[in-house]
């Protein structure tokens, strides 16, 4: 394989991995072309490598800097804008984790929390309440997990997580 198909390979397979991050799969492909990019690229550099539209980059673009996984870079005497990607693996996870749980699991909880004052004494309710508190009680013990990974030492992290698989 060339390095040119492994670039290849690299950008659909990371496009397909970003759908399972509630990414849409063009952001993760753009995100994947800067990840292995050893200089900053142009929003037409990066239209032409993809084949895509300006608009869509322009957007996807926006979004990986709202998910701090794309960085802009200004190059002197230039006055198109650079992009780069935080090839820190561990800032990335740490960032698509804040993102997900941002979107996902913080809304989620509000809605269980809204849920939790349901009243009655029925069997029907209290079935409903006993379900939403178990609910509740995992979201609430993963979002605590969630945040500990994420103010976690990335060294003691990974020897705990390479213990763990021993």
């Amino acid at each position: 394989m060339t390095t040119q198909e492994g670039k290849e390979k690299f950008i659909q397979s990371w496009g397909a991995l970003g759908t399972s991050w509630g990414i849409n799969r063009t952001m993760a492909q753009i995100h994947a072309l800067l990840l292995i990019s050893p200089q900053p690229l142009c929003a037409d550099e990066i239209m032409e490598a993809l084949k895509i539209s300006r608009g869509n980059t322009n957007m996807n673009l926006r979004a990986l800097m709202d998910w701090a996984l794309v960085y802009k870079e200004l190059k002197t005497g230039e006055r198109r804008e650079f992009f780069v990607a935080e090839k820190d693996m561990w800032q990335v996870v740490r960032n698509i984790i804040l993102n997900r749980k941002k979107k996902e699991l913080e809304p989620t909880l509000r809605v269980l929390d809204e849920l939790s004052s349901v009243e009655g004494n029925d069997p029907e309710t209290e079935e409903f309440t006993r379900i939403i508190k178990e609910i509740r009680l995992f979201s609430n013990k993963a979002d605590s997990l969630l945040e500990s990974l994420t103010k976690a030492d990335p060294g003691w992290l990974m020897n705990s997580f390479i213990k763990l698989i021993k």
